[in-house]
């Protein structure tokens, strides 16, 4: 996207609605009223264009109160020499983050965390000077607005390098802050199953589902790589894709463990429930940023879920058409989401006898998301009947009976063991006498 910054000695509302009007059908909205700034999107959200009023007597004046001297570089609308007066290309080229003075954070906390995301998506390096006091004003963000830190949280996750950045968060005191209950996961020991603590194997998770969203190849072999890829490209949510999304549910897939550990009398080390306490902490985290319902709902799924493909391992091999119906039923519309999840938290896992499991659920892993990405591009399977015919045909009302009696044909028929109207109804007609 085309990010451009406008300043302006005049009305910033009346001149984005000026190029709001001359774009066609760019969105016009206002940014901060505390800044008085407006943003215009383009209809393709191709480009964006901030326009904000002149902060001081001069232009000098504005770049001095800004963030970065990165960002304190101007050029003037009708043409000529760049205007820097705090040296930010030296900086540019030196790859150099550098706050423009002292006040930069107090006078907007935020910045403590745009700092981490400018990081990210420049390539550039915040300098010690910097970093002191970014460190000094991070407790600050918990009174900013929840939209805002979303706004460039989200970023953050979604950068090329988002470990790099969630270690620079912690490094800022960050994390405590905006993401407690990643902090928390900090320094809990698990089973002799997994190497790791839990943070530190959230972090792995992370790293393998980036890989996923690189190269899936290279993690489930070439059958279905192109149709992963596209799939995690797909926008789902919060100018997020559902690659982004899955990011999101390696971060929170293990946020409950620290609720719900214990340690049994022969010290063996239990999380019981983490998968449903953790999908209602996902979504009250995403709700406490402001984040769409669509987005909350689908990482507390990943959430609930990302378990569920581990127990089936256990089951005779090939699964059964049944299990695998109940297995994409539960988990849709996440199905195939939470299965390259799964795949994430598995190869993550490599304490003792770590190999032998992660072949065996690569293995089921790779069958099942055929099956789930069939089910996701053809949509869900649908009955042999429509519920008025059936309750016709049995002489019973409709409702909860029907329905559940729909879900056992459509079942059986997913099985392949339906493949006719009569055959339906008399497997139907055994369900209810039964």
């Amino acid at each position: 996207m085309i990010d451009i910054d406008v300043v302006i000695d005049g009305d910033a509302e009346r001149a984005a609605r000026a190029i709001a009007h001359a774009a066609g059908k760019a969105a016009c909205f206002p940014l901060s009223e505390r800044f008085g700034a407006w943003r215009i999107v383009a209809h393709d959200k191709h480009w964006q264009v901030d326009v904000e009023r002149l902060c001081g007597q001069t232009l000098q004046e504005d770049l001095a109160r800004r963030d970065f001297t990165v960002n304190a570089i101007a050029e003037p609308l009708q043409g000529g020499e760049l205007i820097d007066p705090l040296g930010g290309r030296d900086d540019l080229a030196a790859s150099c983050l550098r706050a423009v003075s002292g006040r930069a954070f107090a006078d907007d906390p935020l910045r403590v965390l745009r700092l981490v995301r400018i990081a990210l998506e420049r390539s550039l390096r915040p300098d010690a000077e910097t970093l002191s006091l970014a460190r000094a004003h991070a407790g600050a963000l918990k009174d900013v607005s929840a939209e805002r830190i979303f706004m460039e949280l989200r970023r953050v996750i979604a950068a090329d390098d988002p470990i790099r950045g969630l270690a620079l968060m912690d490094e800022l005191g960050l994390t405590p802050v905006l993401l407690p209950e990643l902090h928390a996961l900090q320094g809990v020991r698990q089973s002799r199953f997994h190497h790791l603590d839990v943070h530190d194997h959230t972090l792995e998770v992370l790293r393998g589902v980036l890989e996923l969203q690189r190269d899936p190849a290279a993690v489930l072999g070439a059958e279905h790589a192109a149709a992963i890829a596209r799939l995690l490209d797909e926008p789902l949510a919060d100018e997020l894709t559902r690659g982004d999304a899955l990011r999101w549910g390696a971060l929170l897939h293990d946020a409950a463990k620290p609720a719900t550990r214990e340690v049994r009398s022969d010290g063996w080390v239990t999380f019981i429930g983490h998968d449903t306490q953790g999908a209602r902490l996902a979504s009250a985290l995403l709700g406490r940023l402001h984040a769409s319902t669509r987005l909350r709902k689908h990482v507390a799924s990943l959430a609930q879920h990302h378990l569920r493909l581990g127990f089936l391992v256990h089951e005779p091999q090939p699964l059964a058409r049944e299990t695998v119906f109940a297995y994409l039923r539960a988990c849709e519309p996440v199905e195939v989401d939470v299965t390259l999840l799964s795949v994430a938290d598995r190869l993550a896992t490599r304490g003792e006898r770590s190999s032998e499991a992660i072949d065996a659920h690569m293995r089921l892993a790779r069958q099942m998301l055929n099956d789930a990405l069939a089910w996701r591009e053809h949509g869900p399977p649908k009955p042999p009947l429509r519920g008025d015919e059936l309750a016709r045909e049995l002489g019973i009302e409709t409702g909860p009976r029907i329905g559940a009696l729909l879900e056992e044909l459509t079942r059986a028929q997913y099985a392949g063991k339906l493949t006719s109207r009569t055959q339906a109804l008399e497997y139907a007609r055994a369900l209810l006498a039964r």
